[in-house]
């Protein structure tokens, strides 16, 4: 990766420590990153803006956990789909699969995502299997739209980021703002489009420029969606993060924290909260050093965010892998050895204050 900002600490302060390294941009010149650097999110959109407005819509009473897709989506009505819950999808045991090419099977037509979703056959029985799947949240973004009767993109704004005065550190348009850098062509779609049958099909790809998300499907939904789109810088993400510690936040009480980050998956394949993925997870990037009810989440683009209740602190890493081209780098070795850096740093820091 090119460069990356790293920010830590406790979740009360709402100041992190930070580092920035690297550059931005390699091409089509060098850019430095700074600490305000604005980076691609991709899917920590799932659990700081899809699951933050469904803790709220649950508030709200405009759903429940146990909401059934065709009770918001009559088209629904006696499809699998329609049986699946909001739980199903926010957990990702919904059994749909992990990725759709929803431009392409639309045929360009973004009035036609909706009906696509709707229609998609089911690989596993609902609550059994563990399926990390983006299509499961951005049918779930449709559904809060559906539910609040807004555009998510206007649901995080009015109710996320003005409540917490974020709204200039997140965007899901942030044209014109010091972003860092992606991919200069969609090759990892590709790949994917090409490994589904899809090669034929890549006209519907949409086309992507700075300042718009990696995620084709997002781009193809006009840039915001429940499985990807925000852009932050690093101060910002870590606000937010923030908001799931208990007795810090000033946007979700301590049960919807608590209803956000149950493990409501205990022996499958992975550890799931409503949105979050749990530390216990086999594989997770936490690393040894957090706990197992630890929760965080990993995005596409080299981004990733972790959060430690019981020691009150959040742990991010921004990183533009992408740039200049899609590599498929594991960033997970190093991120479990910043949590442990962090965290030895933190130990110190206590034992210095003794």
């Amino acid at each position: 990766m090119p460069g990356a900002v790293a920010a830590w600490g406790e979740g009360k302060s709402g100041d992190p420590q930070t580092v920035a390294h690297g550059a931005a941009a390699e091409l089509p010149q060098p850019v430095p990153v700074t600490p305000q650097t604005i980076y691609d999110l991709a899917s920590l959109t799932k659990p700081l803006c899809t699951t933050t407005l469904l803790l709220l819509a649950v508030r709200e009473g405009r759903l429940a956990l146990d909401t059934a897709v065709q009770e918001l989506l009559p088209m629904a009505r006696g499809k699998p789909v329609g049986e699946l819950t909001i739980r199903h999808l926010a957990t990702h045991t919904s059994g749909l699969p992990g990725w759709l090419p929803l431009y392409a099977l639309a045929k360009g037509k973004r009035e036609r995502a909706l009906p696509v979703l709707v229609d998609t056959p089911l690989s596993a029985r609902p609550g059994t299997r563990v399926t990390y799947s983006c299509p499961g949240f951005i049918l779930l973004g449709l559904l809060l739209e559906v539910a609040f009767g807004q555009a998510i993109g206007e649901c995080f704004r009015v109710r996320i980021a003005l409540p917490l005065g974020l709204q200039a550190g997140f965007d899901f348009s942030p044209a014109g703002r010091h972003i860092a850098a992606g991919a200069q062509h969609p090759s990892a779609e590709e790949a994917l489009l090409s490994q589904l049958g899809f090669a034929h099909d890549a006209r519907w790809l949409p086309a992507s420029h700075d300042g718009a998300p990696d995620d084709g499907n997002c781009r193809f939904l006009g840039g915001a969606a429940g499985n990807s789109g925000l852009f932050a810088d690093a101060t910002s993400t870590f606000t937010l993060a923030g908001q799931y510690l208990k007795g810090v936040s000033g946007l979700l009480d301590a049960e919807e924290i608590e209803l956000a980050t149950h493990n409501y998956t205990p022996g499958l394949e992975q550890a799931r909260g409503l949105g979050w993925q749990l530390a216990a997870s086999p594989g997770s990037s936490a690393g040894p050093a957090l706990p197992p009810h630890a929760f965080g989440h990993n995005g596409f683009t080299g981004t990733s965010v972790w959060v430690d209740p019981e020691q009150g602190r959040v742990m991010l890493l921004l990183a533009n892998r992408n740039h200049p081209s899609h590599r498929g780098v594991d960033l997970h070795p190093l991120r479990r050895r910043f949590h442990s850096l962090v965290c030895g740093l933190q130990k110190d820091a206590r034992s210095a204050a003794l």
